[in-house]
């Protein structure tokens, strides 16, 4: 099991340890368990404490991903095969994966992710909370939860509201992927490295001078990734939200979703990728759309702790729903991706919505009430 991440520490020249933990579940693109899960929150919470080490990088083996998100085929496998509410798998999946997500956002040290290749759901919620986010010119981001019946969790709930223009919830709807350049637009990255990098990146980490003063460690480490990324040169692609962004507005800003769902369904669109999105959306699960509109209602005020304390219980009431298994079963077991959804947009109601918002606890016996 212990496989399943790998831990490693260097020495620095002044005599610190720069900490790194790997992901290493190569061939499932390094999609997150929570034994995996596990490991990392236990490892992270012991290198916070230890005053030898000075950063922490969090990255995925192979060159095909950091983590394409959670494990959701095994999860819906044990949905299925014993129906409970809440499902006690999901509970400890989604509390552990969202404890884990709110230790990174919290943490004291920088904490940089090398987020090469597809970073997805779960993965973007390992990444989005950390200090120092890398990208590469191959990356590719997606909240793709609209087509397995799901929403954008693990603190989508908080990011997607910080992005620019109505950009987090067109991301909601559509799932509609980003590369390196969209990730500085959108906030979810701050340096672009060559893909290569890497190396060169822990290299510079083990020579610098950390010194004694912790809180000067943040900006040290962005000056050397500054450096590193001066070395791009003009590598950084194309982005697609940035030549789509107004249109993007234009779209989300339409006052209820079923004006959003007749734009993005009736228009024909001459831009690939708002061409592809409004398809993903026209094809995904009107109830996720339904209730991903009513979260980034709902949480436009929230912290980062109620964000992830709504989160579970809608996490845990999708897993009690029809969609979700269905969704997983079409898109990553049967593979024919022709999910029959429960419910049509014209159908939901707002009862509907705000069922999945119901908690099974009450305030006290939340299983995050501790997060602050």
């Amino acid at each position: 099991m212990h496989d399943v991440v790998l831990f490693d520490e260097l020495p620095t020249g002044d005599g610190h340890r720069i900490a790194i933990a790997t992901l290493n579940a190569e061939k499932s693109l390094n999609a997150l368990t929570l034994d995996m899960i596990r490991l990392l929150d236990s490892r992270l919470t012991i290198w916070e404490r230890d005053a030898g080490i000075v950063a922490v990088v969090l990255r995925g083996s192979g060159e095909r991903a950091f983590c394409a998100g959670g494990d959701v085929r095994s999860l819906r496998e044990k949905l299925v095969a014993e129906p409970h509410y809440p499902h006690p798998h999901a509970v400890a999946f989604f509390t552990e994966e969202y404890t884990l997500d709110y230790r990174i956002h919290r943490y004291r040290k920088p904490l940089i992710v090398w987020g090469g290749g597809i970073v997805m759901g779960g993965g973007l919620g390992l990444m989005a909370g950390a200090s120092h986010r890398v990208v590469t010119p191959v990356t590719r981001i997606a909240m793709p939860e609209i087509t397995i019946g799901l929403y954008p969790d693990v603190g989508g709930s908080w990011f997607l509201q910080r992005m620019p223009a109505h950009l987090g919830l067109f991301l909601a709807l559509t799932g509609a992927p980003l590369n390196a350049h969209d990730a500085l637009i959108a906030n979810l990255a701050d340096h672009v490295l060559a893909a290569d990098a890497y190396p060169a990146l822990l290299e510079a980490l083990q020579a610098a001078n950390w010194g004694d003063d912790a809180h000067a460690r943040p900006a040290l480490v962005s000056a050397l990734l500054n450096q590193l990324e001066s070395q791009l040169g003009d590598a950084l692609p194309a982005s697609n939200v940035e030549r789509n962004l107004l249109a993007v507005h234009r779209l989300m800003n339409k006052g209820d979703l079923a004006a959003v769902a007749s734009a993005l369904t009736q228009t024909a669109f001459e831009d690939p990728w708002l061409a592809d999105a409004a398809k993903n959306f026209a094809h995904g699960c009107p109830t996720s759309a339904a209730v991903s509109w009513e979260i980034l209602n709902r949480s436009k005020h929230m912290s980062l702790a109620e964000a992830l304390r709504m989160e579970l219980v809608l996490s845990v009431n999708f897993c009690a729903r029809s969609d979700f298994p269905e969704g997983v079963r079409a898109l990553l077991v049967d593979k024919d991706r022709n999910p029959h959804w429960s419910r049509q947009l014209q159908d939901i109601d707002q009862a509907w919505v705000d069922g999945h918002f119901e908690s099974p606890w009450r305030d006290g016996d939340h299983p995050l009430a501790a997060l602050k």
